[in-house]
């Protein structure tokens, strides 16, 4: 095989290449350089980028507001990982592992810092009572499937993304591997959505808003490209669903929260009131 690669001895961090994205991240942890997080005047602040698992907290708190719920206004500020601002030492004293969404809930004299967007997805839910059933059967099938994103959207994301869209080079074994994995996934999910209206079930929940920004926006074409090559329509439950989540107005102003990319209408890069993402989509054609 041409250009094997023979691994060293002893790995050895090569900071030389040239992917931006795969420059990200060190194989050390803590801070690299000092700033504090800006602090807004709401009790939750946000840190955190609108890429999938950013979007699923902040889809999570427009739903909570679009109930009516005041306590879960929120200040969003944007964490440009691109320019590492996750390795500041105001970031890291929120979130040790260095990875967004990360949120603060002031309380007193008591903040609480949560990070893992299914840990603050559940810290919310509960917080608020809604989108997560209180107990039963219900509640376990909830978590089964919040849990299920968790371990499965690496393979889809760190996986099957960065080799098909992210990497310098396009390598048959890699984006085979991931492209099989991801196919079964939705395949897996395509299956449960057959039998049910949403995905843990037939109510709407935070297993949904888990899910959604990762496999809704990978078939309805807004994450990698790759719905030609996946063959996304072959899997008709999850386009039914996709579509129907897609369409609720809390998840169209959730998913453009900390997003400064993308057209004009969609770039919320922060967010401190309802006003700031209404003056966006406004533009929208």
């Amino acid at each position: 095989m041409e250009n094997e690669y023979t691994p060293p001895k002893v790995w050895v961090h090569d900071t030389n290449g040239g992917n931006k994205w795969a420059n990200i991240n060190r194989p050390v942890s803590g801070a690299t350089h000092e700033q504090e997080l800006p602090v807004g005047e709401h009790a939750l602040q946000l840190y955190s980028l609108g890429t999938p698992n950013g979007q699923k907290v902040t889809i999570l708190l427009e739903e909570l507001l679009a109930l009516g719920i005041k306590e879960a206004e929120y200040d969003a500020y944007l964490i440009n990982i691109g320019e590492a601002e996750q390795f500041s030492s105001g970031f890291v004293d929120v979130n040790p592992n260095s990875k967004i969404p990360a949120l603060v809930v002031k309380s007193g004299d008591d903040d609480v810092n949560v990070f893992e967007s299914a840990s603050i997805l559940v810290h919310l839910a509960e917080k608020f009572g809604q989108f997560l059933p209180a107990s039963g059967a219900a509640r376990t099938q909830t978590f089964n499937w919040l849990f299920w994103a968790q371990g499965s959207a690496p393979f889809l994301g760190g996986g099957f993304g960065h080799f098909y869209a992210y990497a310098d080079e396009k390598l048959e074994y890699p984006i085979n591997r991931f492209a099989m994995e991801a196919k079964r996934q939705l395949d897996v999910l395509d299956k449960q959505l057959a039998q049910h209206t949403y995905v843990a079930g037939e109510e709407y929940s935070i297993a949904d808003m888990a899910i959604w920004p990762w496999y809704g926006n990978l078939v309805l074409g807004k994450l990698y490209d790759a719905g030609e090559f996946l063959q996304v329509e072959s899997y008709p439950h999850i386009m039914r669903w996709a579509t129907m989540i897609s369409e609720r107005d809390a998840v169209q102003r959730g998913r453009i929260v900390n997003r400064s990319f993308g057209e004009d209408w969609e770039q919320v890069p922060e967010r401190h009131s309802a006003a700031d993402i209404d003056a966006v989509l406004k533009l929208k054609p």
